[in-house]
């Protein structure tokens, strides 16, 4: 169920391609080529998003489900445990982490995207 809702969720964003770039299980939702959202589809009960580090620092102390981001740098990225979330609150994280992604795209990569925004 998690895997469904959160696929269609990211594959709406302007600018996003599903790819498997390390292995056969492991999802990657990327924006104009870089990485925002992963997780295993086999065993699909955890995410792995991007975080800015003042923030990740208070969900882990709110959230037991937030913990820092399983083989990711550990300061920008998070593992989302999905089950005891609201939907509501993973989709405001997958905002915010695709925001911090789009953030740092180059000028070119961000005019790309804007056009695909306004398509």
């Amino acid at each position: 169920m998690f895997f469904t809702t959160i696929q269609a969720y990211c594959l709406s964003k302007a600018g996003v391609e599903e790819t498997f770039p390390f292995d056969d299980k492991t999802v990657v939702w990327k924006v104009m080529g870089k990485m925002f959202c992963l997780g295993d589809i086999e065993d699909f009960k955890v995410i792995a998003l991007k975080c800015n580090p003042e923030r990740s620092i208070r969900l882990r102390e709110e959230f037991e489900q937030i913990k820092p981001g399983y083989h990711l740098n550990k300061k920008l990225w998070n593992s989302v445990f999905l089950e005891g979330l609201s939907i509501e609150l993973v989709y405001e994280l997958i905002d915010h982490s695709y925001d911090l992604v789009v953030a740092k795209l180059t000028k070119s990569l961000k005019t790309q995207l804007k056009e695909l925004e306004e398509i």
